[in-house]
């Protein structure tokens, strides 16, 4: 297969932005699919399946050249292909319903096996690309080697309910995301044409319309209830999560606002500023009060964290090896 060069625009969305220097990478023949390829010093985290990293709501693969780029995974896949890792940033729609996303992702999966020559994947999700995983698997289980989830919308939002449930916050916010914010992401990629449906996507990410996802799609790994653990194994697929439990994490970090919709929403801080720690549960429960705030936990927004947090990077690192040590 012809390897093709990623054409990216650069721009300055400075509230949803991290920045990467000089990290090389060869974009295949699907529009978006990213591998970071850099020089291996290890081999701690060479899996034995390629792993596909999966951006959530509002998110990207990579923005801009080899030599500046904005990186959703900011530093993460340079790091995890530096010790050994075949991996991949997906492309998907910054805005739109879970099925739609796994669908897109699906399609990437396939450019990834056929790639490597691999049958299967390790999916990491972060945000809505968590339920957006597990679709992949529900629907295409023999793709999937095992999913991940990093602050995982797996029962949705109540940030987005809230949004979803007032009507003028509902409009205000269907303006942005039509017209502005998610068609700027999709510009900035050089994928213009990418479908965005906004409203669909809040729809998604509510807990009600969570909840319908998960009745289309059950399954062993998510537990019947918050007092209770899911299966760490269904279908074959190894199932793990981790979260936070902060939102203020570092002043000089532009996401402090942002992240105080979470408490708002709730009406408590058990959450990681967008998504309450119950929801982002699934199968093996790594840990779930890192003192990192939602976005901290893709390492975005240049990161910056808590002083005494957790190096996001050395995080997936670590489940990279997990996932080796597993046969994954």
């Amino acid at each position: 297969m012809k390897n093709l060069k990623l054409k990216l625009i650069p721009t300055t969305l400075a509230f949803v932005t991290t920045l990467c220097l000089s990290s090389s990478f060869t974009a295949h023949a699907g529009p978006g699919l990213l591998e970071v390829n850099e020089t291996k010093i290890g081999s701690y985290a060479k899996t034995k399946y390629p792993i596909v990293m999966t951006h959530g709501w509002l998110g990207w693969s990579r923005i801009g050249n080899e030599t500046f780029n904005i990186d959703y995974w900011y530093q993460i896949l340079p790091d995890l292909s530096r010790h050994g890792a075949r991996v991949f940033a997906a492309q998907l729609s910054p805005a739109h319903t879970t099925e739609f996303r796994g669908e897109q992702l699906i399609s990437q999966v396939e450019e990834v096996i056929a790639i490597t020559g691999q049958k299967k994947v390790n999916l990491i999700g972060h945000s809505h690309g968590g339920p957006t995983v597990r679709y992949v698997a529900a629907v295409k289980p023999d793709y999937v080697a095992s999913v991940t989830g990093v602050g995982g919308t797996f029962r949705g939002s109540m940030v987005a309910d809230k949004i979803q449930n007032n009507e003028a916050t509902r409009t205000i916010f269907n303006i942005l995301g039509d017209y502005i914010i998610p068609p700027l992401i999709a510009y900035a990629q050089g994928r213009p044409d990418m479908p965005i449906s906004f409203d669909a996507s809040m729809k998604s990410l509510t807990e009600t319309g969570s909840a319908a996802f998960n009745e289309r799609f059950p399954t062993k790994a998510l537990a019947s209830s918050c007092t209770r653990l899911g299966s760490p194994i269904d279908n074959g697929i190894f199932y793990y999560s981790w979260t936070g439990v902060a939102q203020t994490t570092n002043l000089l970090d532009i996401d402090t606002i942002l992240m105080q919709l979470g408490p708002l929403a709730y009406g408590n801080k058990d959450n990681d500023g967008m998504v309450g720690r119950c929801s982002t549960h699934i199968g093996r429960v790594i840990r779930d009060d890192y003192k990192l705030n939602h976005t901290d936990l893709a390492n975005m927004m240049f990161g910056l964290k808590g002083l005494f947090a957790p190096d996001p990077i050395s995080l997936y690192r670590q489940h990279a090896n997990r996932l080796k040590l597993t046969g994954l």
